[in-house]
């Protein structure tokens, strides 16, 4: 039997029989600074969504708080799904991984028969009898964690293979990438890769096995670029922005015209400009925008703050438990989140090329915020269960 360092840390350097015999860890309050920072973020974004969204709101749906209202029940909708996760404990995820894995294959193939379509894209379902839309792949990225927690927690000793090791969970991880590529959904797609390499990482698992495999995913990458003219011209407005600012780099400019308009200490609360039409999406995916603009340079530094802390407090999280699969699940769930902040942020800043992703606990979107809140709340569960 071989064994890694990082996979040795990870199980505590004890085999699985032993660890599986100990006694359940004590139950604590909770992580306080992974609360705090969870609340800071959500307050931040009811304010910010009601900001960014009233004229837009009054000239489309000719009501103001049109998308308020509908933030304030998805806000309301993900705080009962994190209450519901946090006392739900972690070996009911571990139990039902495979399930929940195979439903979400189900449902992601639901989307591509049965889903609505918007802006070319079909990632929506319609709940029946509620004039409601879901968009499952928020709830996947879960599901994808709590996957490859379970398999690497029980097979770490064989990831140096290929056949016998890691080969398998990328394989069923192709099939959630091919339904999200034939959706589309790029962004997420990237998370789930970004995810799973992470907790590679964390398995320990060679460098080299790890090479190989993003070189694969790079090649598939840009197979996948080359396939859709539209996402060629998002690689065009990223590398070329000011040259295509009538066109494909509109958005883009908007956005760091914003961000470079906030200065220091921001136009202040309320005063942007470039919510009143100028900016595409600005209280969904660019919504960071306009929290530079209004808020400056202290108020990036506030929100990049708050995500610190729930890495960090994720990452305390993780090495404070002696199960295997309880480490990578919460590593896992925090770079869910972390992940998709950073994409986020280097979309509006002008240093990636426009994905279509929310900014975690502050855009509007309520499969987006009620996905996020789900990870909170197992992680928070997580945190109350620790060995430390």
């Amino acid at each position: 039997m071989r064994w890694h360092a990082t996979a040795f840390v990870l199980s505590g350097g004890q085999p699985a029989r032993q660890r599986r015999a100990k006694t359940l860890p004590r139950v604590r309050s909770g992580d306080p600074w992974l609360l705090g920072a969870v609340a800071a973020l959500l307050a931040l974004g009811a304010v910010m969504v009601f900001n960014a969204s009233y004229f837009y709101a009054l000239e489309v749906k000719g009501d103001p708080l049109f998308f308020t209202w509908r933030h304030s029940l998805s806000l309301v909708a993900s705080l009962v799904t994190a209450a519901f996760a946090a006392r739900v404990p972690w070996t009911f995820w571990e139990e039902r991984a495979r399930i929940l894995y195979a439903l979400s294959v189900m449902v992601l193939a639901a989307v591509l028969l049965f889903g609505r379509e918007e802006n070319g894209a079909r990632r929506w379902l319609e709940v029946p009898m509620l004039p409601l839309t879901v968009q499952p792949s928020e709830l996947v990225k879960t599901v994808l964690v709590l996957y490859w927690a379970r398999y690497l927690a029980r097979r770490y000793d064989k990831l140096h293979l290929w056949w016998e090791g890691i080969l398998p969970p990328l394989f069923l991880t192709g099939v959630l990438l091919v339904l999200l590529y034939l959706q589309p959904d790029f962004g997420t797609a990237m998370i789930f890769v970004a995810t799973a390499s992470g907790m590679l990482v964390i398995a320990g698992v060679r460098w080299r096995q790890i090479a190989a495999l993003l070189l694969l995913a790079g090649v598939g990458a840009m197979v996948g670029i080359q396939a859709e003219p539209y996402r060629l011209g998002r690689i065009v407005s990223f590398l070329q922005a000011w040259e295509h600012d009538r066109g494909v780099g509109y958005q883009l400019v908007q956005s760091m015209i914003a961000v470079g308009s906030g200065g220091l200490t921001g136009v202040g609360l309320g005063a942007s400009q470039q919510k009143l039409f100028f900016l595409p999406a600005a209280h969904t995916d660019f919504i960071f925008a306009v929290i530079a603009e209004e808020l400056g340079l202290i108020g990036i530094a506030v929100v990049l703050g708050l995500f610190a802390v729930i890495a960090h407090r994720g990452i305390h999280i993780a090495q404070s438990h002696e199960q295997p699969f309880v480490r990578l699940l919460a590593a896992g769930l925090t770079m869910t989140l972390v992940f998709e902040a950073g994409l986020n942020f280097a979309v509006v800043l002008g240093m990636a090329p426009p994905k279509g992703l929310a900014l975690p606990f502050v855009s509007y979107g309520g499969s987006a915020l009620v996905g996020a809140m789900l990870r909170v709340g197992i992680l928070w569960n997580l945190s109350r269960s620790t060995s430390s």
